[in-house]
């Protein structure tokens, strides 16, 4: 048996990696997968760079941004296999809850684009009382978090680097900084933001399915110099973890997936949060109503394939914020953190239904619709944007340019001034 150390944190997208080391996928294929529990994504991240750990649960953008040098340590990290979609949302204050509920822009339970409306109207509310900027959370500068948040603030005309602060939290802890009053509201995974609303001090009022019907969130993170020295090893893990995938995508399982994520050594909390992720019954806006199907997704409608648009998605948003400039190079380094040449190679010759492209148009669909594969029938799920835009991976520049609000300079800018 092979030996190989996984860094996670406490969440349940890391269900897939849990999956794999108890429910015997791992060890099926020949390897034993020791889980070493984090607090942070920085100390999964560094971890990771520097060889105490062989792979890990990894925020999807951070080798988008290893790839392109940028944050640190600065080893270079791809992405061979996404391990859910999904499972973030954004909560709020109880203050700042009822202080958007009274400006009767709400709207209905699962519209966003409401919720962002309300939250601007009182951020300018408050600057007109002449009171400081809201504080928001989110768990890391290269996060699905943190661009989903900003993504959401813009749409409704709130510059995230102007007209509220943005912090890092790692996601254990979003709660108790909520509560002390550190920060008015967060991004974060399951099952935090149920541990806000259950113990009083939050309400959800996003699902970021409701942003972006399929958001790549967790992939698979290795070195990209362990991968090119063990690709046998790679392949097999990543059959231990589709045949996870498809275990814990599967209804019939919830039981036995809440019980070993709720364990001591994996998240350490009572069933209830945990069971209201992977059951899309999160008390959006603080009402159970009906369950959002798509809520958490492991393994459906090619949900593990590691889409080079993805990754190139993230770095449009990297651009867009001033964390890097727009460049050839910088498209073909990010493209290249997800690996689908590797998904390709570890199922050949399987009955894995394997699509026929590596990247395609993100939020232009808007039902589900069968596209091309190298065998069976392969069927993508809806994917839209909350805001009716399309991803083209060949028209980046374009795209980024559609922005009326970014940051591209603006750091640049603010750095002469305080010299």
């Amino acid at each position: 048996m092979r030996t190989l150390r996984v860094g996670f944190l406490p969440l349940v997208d890391s269900a897939v990696l849990v999956a794999a080391a108890r429910a015997g996928f791992a060890d099926e294929v020949g390897i034993t997968l020791e889980l070493e529990r984090e607090n942070s994504w920085a100390t999964v991240r560094d971890k990771l760079t520097i060889g105490h750990i062989d792979c890990a649960h990894m925020l999807a953008p951070v080798p988008v941004a290893s790839q392109l040098q940028i944050g640190n340590p600065k080893a270079r990290m791809v992405a061979p296999f996404t391990l859910s979609t999904n499972g973030n949302a954004i909560s709020v204050s109880n203050a700042l809850f009822d202080a958007m509920a009274d400006t009767g822009l709400m709207g209905e339970r699962r519209d966003a684009a409401a919720k962002a409306a309300a939250l601007k109207a009182v951020i300018d509310a408050r600057e007109r009382r002449g009171e400081e900027r809201l504080t928001l959370g989110t768990v890391h500068p290269f996060s699905p978090h943190n661009y989903e948040l900003r993504y959401w603030l813009a749409s409704a005309g709130i510059h995230p680097d102007r007209d509220v602060t943005l912090v890092v939290i790692p996601p254990p802890f979003v709660v108790d900084y909520l509560r002390d009053g550190h920060i008015d509201g967060f991004c974060v995974g399951a099952p935090w933001n149920s541990v806000g609303l259950k113990e009083g001090v939050a309400k959800p009022v996003v699902a970021i399915t409701d942003l972006w019907r399929r958001a790549p969130e967790k992939v698979l993170g290795v070195r990209e110099v362990w991968a090119d020295a063990e690709p046998d090893t790679l392949d097999a893990l990543l059959r231990a973890l589709k045949k996870a995938a498809e275990w814990a995508d599967d209804p019939a399982n919830v039981d036995a997936l809440v019980e070993m994520l709720a364990a001591p050594d994996v998240i350490d909390m009572d069933e209830a949060p945990i069971r209201a992720a992977l059951t899309g019954r999160v008390a959006i806006c603080g009402e159970p109503d009906e369950p959002i199907p798509d809520y958490l997704l492991f393994d459906r409608n090619g949900a593990t394939f590691p889409w080079r648009s993805h990754a190139l998605w993230f770095y449009s948003q990297m651009v867009r914020w001033d964390q890097v400039p727009l460049s050839a190079e910088g498209t073909e380094l990010a493209g290249g953190a997800f690996r689908p040449d590797i998904y390709r190679r570890a199922f050949r010759g399987t009955s894995v239904t394997l699509p026929s492209a590596n990247a395609k148009v993100e939020g232009s669909l808007t039902a589900e619709q069968p596209v091309g594969s190298t065998t069976g029938r392969l069927v993508l799920a809806k994917d839209g944007f909350f805001d009716g835009r399309v991803f083209d991976p060949a028209d980046l520049g374009g795209y980024i340019d559609s922005f009326a609000i970014h940051s591209r300079g603006l750091h640049e800018v603010w750095a002469r001034a305080a010299r």
